[in-house]
């Protein structure tokens, strides 16, 4: 019998470190095979992203975006997730889009945060505060329990709202001035020209990049990219697709091989030195979808 898990519930039972020990553990099997397809009507998309991995099935991710809903008080994004068995094909679970995607977008920083940045961090500064940012202020906060979390947002508003989530989180005015006193600076935001600049950084700190994921986005600049340990979740998903590697490769002004590494090989993923500033880009892609989806079903189904 098909699985209908709804947001409410299905968080009910999920915990941060417990996905990110999941999501490790499904980069140690097989490599993943993976696949988008976008369909277009005047402003309105469908995509869906498609994975496949031995032992852990197939999902195929569907998401509607129509723009002109936020006109009409509607939401502009809607989907499901439909979890299929390896062994036979059988649906087995059909999952809330949002759900999805807030623990995977999430969980992805927080797997790479958990081996790059220093264990002694204690200043979080949050770039962006979206719906992406007030997942990353309960997902780090699972990680690193002692930090202290700030917020920066271009709009004061959408900071003050994100305060009021979150009362114990500071505002920041001055983005420089956040960026150089933080430990973990984790940005998502909505930019096509860079934000943080290299320039900025200090040794030791932690830099995880989650807002661009088109070929005209990039969160930082060269400098900073100069300046880091650089690794990202998946080359397949970020060196030829996202501007934040893209671009400056184009440019000359990076080199893919210099990315240390992605997930498919995690014990790469240490900290050489306390002073090191280390970089990772979240690029997303739909295997990991699949293995949320996977450790989602398994709370369930163990929660009765």
């Amino acid at each position: 019998m098909t699985v209908m898990i709804p947001f409410a519930e299905g968080e009910k039972h999920l915990d941060w470190l417990a996905l990110t020990d999941a999501l490790a553990a499904g980069h140690q099997g097989p490599k993943a095979e993976v696949a988008d397809v976008f369909l277009y009507e005047g402003d309105n998309t469908l995509l869906n992203r498609s994975a496949w991995i031995a032992g852990l099935g197939l999902a195929v991710k569907c998401a509607t975006i129509f723009p002109g809903n936020k006109a009409l008080g509607q939401p502009a994004i809607g989907g499901a997730v439909n979890l299929f068995s390896g062994k036979d094909g059988a649906l087995e679970a059909i999952l809330d889009f949002g759900l999805v995607t807030k623990w995977k977008t999430a969980g992805d920083s927080l797997l790479a945060a958990r081996r790059l940045a220093r264990p002694d961090s204690r200043h979080i500064l949050i770039v962006g505060a979206g719906t992406v940012g007030h997942s990353l202020r309960a997902a780090y906060a699972a990680a690193f329990p002692d930090a202290q979390f700030t917020v920066w947002n271009r709009s004061p508003a959408a900071a003050q709202a994100m305060q009021a989530a979150f009362p114990d989180i500071t505002i920041a005015d001055d983005l420089e001035a956040a960026v150089r006193a933080a430990d973990i600076v984790t940005s998502a935001t909505m930019t096509t020209a860079p934000l943080i600049k290299g320039d900025w950084l200090q040794p030791g700190q932690h830099i995880d990049l989650i807002g661009a994921y088109r070929p005209d986005m990039r969160e930082v600049d060269d400098s900073a990219l100069a300046c880091a340990r650089v690794f990202v979740d998946s080359r397949d998903t970020t060196v030829g697709h996202i501007g934040e590697l893209k671009i400056p490769i184009a440019a000359g002004a990076f080199d893919p091989a210099d990315i240390v590494a992605d997930y498919y090989d995690l014990s790469a993923f240490q900290r050489h030195t306390s002073d090191e500033i280390t970089l990772f880009k979240n690029g997303g892609g739909a295997h990991l979808d699949l293995m949320t989806s996977r450790y989602i079903l398994a709370a369930w189904q163990e929660a009765g």
